[in-house]
């Protein structure tokens, strides 16, 4: 087999990875909201039972892999793992202040910034076909989320939103760098790690009040964000971070669509129209082939 077919054997693997991604980070949101319906659970308690389920996968899963002592040793490793555990609770967080369509679309603006960032810092190609389909996923995540119907001024939390976009964007590319020196699971573990240290203090102060069935849900959403994060990871060894993180813009439509299966919610034209230019944003730029370095 050449190296041309052997790469983009790669190339059309890391694309399933993500689409993978993608449907665990949906069922990880759901799991949460439905969460909500049953009780009123901190995002402290959420962020760290998703930390520490994902720990407990990579150590379970890849003990000769996972390299804990990089953590501390490794300063993108660190980054990664601060900046990756302060977006997980400052993303929940801006859901609970600004509503979830306002904050879905303004935190998901990094696929935007990704992609520029990864222009300068790792001179990634940013196709056209890419550039198109950045833009028209972002007017279909408008059309879907209808982020500023409130009428409502920008504030400081429309700006925390905005922070975290960069920093979001910021990881995905310090994700890719990190790809050279060290494994998918050390990566993903920075993430649990520090954000536990971020996390673990305020969230032990709500643990006893918990029901089983708030802990077995918090397990099966910890579960897939864990799943979800540890094959993005994996599928960014491939990706540029423009393709990949295109794909997860699918993730708000797959909510979007579990809202009407089990919530009894219902589309709009608007918000179909939205959904349409998402899936064709997302989608269309793959179609175009691998994309070449600069």
């Amino acid at each position: 087999m050449t190296t041309s077919a052997v790469s983009t054997r790669s190339h059309r693997t890391s694309l399933l990875l993500m689409l993978g991604s993608t449907a665990c980070f949906i069922t990880n949101v759901l799991l949460i909201r439905a969460l909500a319906g049953v009780e009123n659970v901190s995002l402290w308690v959420v962020a760290s039972a998703r930390f520490v389920v994902g720990l407990i996968i990579v150590v379970t899963l890849y003990r000769r892999e996972f390299q804990p002592s990089h953590l501390f040793t490794n300063r993108k490793l660190a980054e990664r793992g601060v900046l990756g555990g302060l977006g997980t609770l400052v993303f929940y967080y801006t859901v609970t202040k600004l509503g979830a369509g306002r904050a879905t679309f303004i935190n998901n603006t990094y696929v935007i910034w990704g992609g520029l960032l990864a222009v300068w810092m790792l001179r990634e190609y940013l196709r056209p076909a890419l550039l198109t389909g950045a833009v028209a996923t972002l007017v279909g995540l408008a059309l879907l989320t209808n982020p500023f119907a409130s009428g409502s001024r920008t504030g400081f939390h429309d700006l925390l939103a905005l922070f975290n976009a960069a920093g979001a964007a910021w990881v995905v590319v310090t994700i890719r760098q990190l790809h050279a020196r060290e494994h998918s699971s050390t990566i993903f573990a920075a993430q649990c790690v520090f954000g536990l240290l971020i996390c673990a203090g305020p969230a032990a102060t709500g643990l006893a009040t918990l029901t089983p069935t708030a802990w077995l849900i918090l397990t099966g959403a910890g579960i897939s964000a864990a799943v979800g994060q540890l094959l993005m990871t994996h599928a960014f060894r491939d990706l540029s971070v423009a393709e990949g993180s295109l794909l997860q813009m699918l993730v708000p439509l797959g909510i979007a669509a579990g809202g009407v299966a089990f919530f009894g919610e219902h589309f709009t034209a608007p918000e179909l129209l939205g959904g349409a230019l998402i899936l064709f944003g997302s989608v269309i730029p793959a179609l175009f082939g691998r994309p070449r370095n600069a």
